[in-house]
């Protein structure tokens, strides 16, 4: 019987100079867009068991973010609205005019931002875990975001980096017995090590988290939305960010669609990235993309629901 395997799918890894900085990122397939957004700490790397799939019927993108990865660091502002301006300007630089755009905890947050601001230019909206959508965040982060925690940061990134490096040197620690949402955490910690994604990480961190939680709040715009496709996918078990922000979304999201993996926690794409993948292609096989009216924007805002 003839093999039904697909044929390996080609990914080119770009770095393009935008605005004076390096952007980085990961371009595979054809079709339609969808731009893959990460998380804070992260690479587009958390993409590398979903990227593959769905370039065999689409264009996809996948960057690192500012400050992230192999991408420079940006002027200084690491906020929602920088990042995804920076996003609109990559896809554009690209000749790129429309995208579906999903994001994954930060990148979530980034993503809405994206469709708020740039409705012109997105297609769906795809929410996997993301940030935004509630105060309620793990302590870890919230306490990395307390002034002074450069040193602490760093001297775990020292610790990371040099315990993992001495484990696998007396053959302890094999990268291939560690789940992958293990090594991708254990990646990133490691890089906090250097001064630059340290100082790129902490930015960031402050931008969307304070002490008492989540500082970056969309709910009150989820109404606008309407008319924008919507999915979201979110970990059951999710330690970061709880599960319920993501029903509480879907709740405010006329249309939207819920996904919850069970037994999955912050990371579906490294977790879960077969039930990830069917769900993205459910949603992208099924509905038509939006398209920017700003009339119909402007009826939400005088009309919004709780007028």
């Amino acid at each position: 019987m003839a093999s039904t395997r697909r044929p390996a799918t080609a990914v080119d890894d770009v770095v393009i100079d935008l605005h004076g900085h390096d952007v980085a990122f990961r371009r595979a397939g054809t079709g339609p867009v969808v731009l893959l957004v990460h998380g804070i700490a992260g690479t587009n790397a958390v993409w590398d068991a979903v990227l593959p799939e769905l370039a065999t019927t689409h264009t996809v993108i996948a960057p690192d973010l500012p400050g992230h990865g192999r991408s420079g660091r940006s002027a200084g502002d690491y906020s929602v609205g920088a990042m995804a301006a920076t996003l609109r300007d990559l896809l554009l630089a690209l000749g790129i005019e429309r995208a579906t755009v999903v994001g994954h905890s930060l990148g979530g947050g980034v993503a809405m931002q994206f469709s708020y601001l740039f409705p012109e230019h997105c297609e769906r909206l795809v929410l996997v875990s993301a940030g935004g959508l509630g105060r309620s965040v793990a302590l870890a982060l919230r306490s990395a975001a307390l002034p002074g925690s450069e040193v602490v940061t760093a001297g775990l990134g020292l610790v990371a980096r040099g315990g993992g490096r001495a484990l696998g040197a007396v053959g302890l620690l094999r990268p291939e017995r560690l789940s992958a949402p293990t090594r991708e955490l254990g990646r990133s910690v490691a890089a906090l090590a250097d001064r630059e994604t340290r100082t790129a990480f902490l930015a960031t961190l402050r931008a969307v988290v304070g002490p008492v939680g989540q500082r970056v709040f969309a709910g009150d715009r989820l109404y606008l939305a309407a008319a924008m496709p919507t999915l979201i996918v979110w970990g059951a078990d999710d330690p970061i960010i709880p599960a319920g922000h993501g029903r509480r979304a879907h709740a405010a999201m006329p249309g939207s669609r819920l996904v919850l993996l069970p037994g999955v926690g912050h990371f579906p794409p490294l977790e879960a990235p077969v039930e990830l993948t069917a769900a993205l292609r459910d949603f992208l096989d099924t509905t038509e993309p939006a398209l920017a009216d700003p009339d119909r924007f402007r009826a939400l805002l005088r009309d919004r629901p709780d007028a």
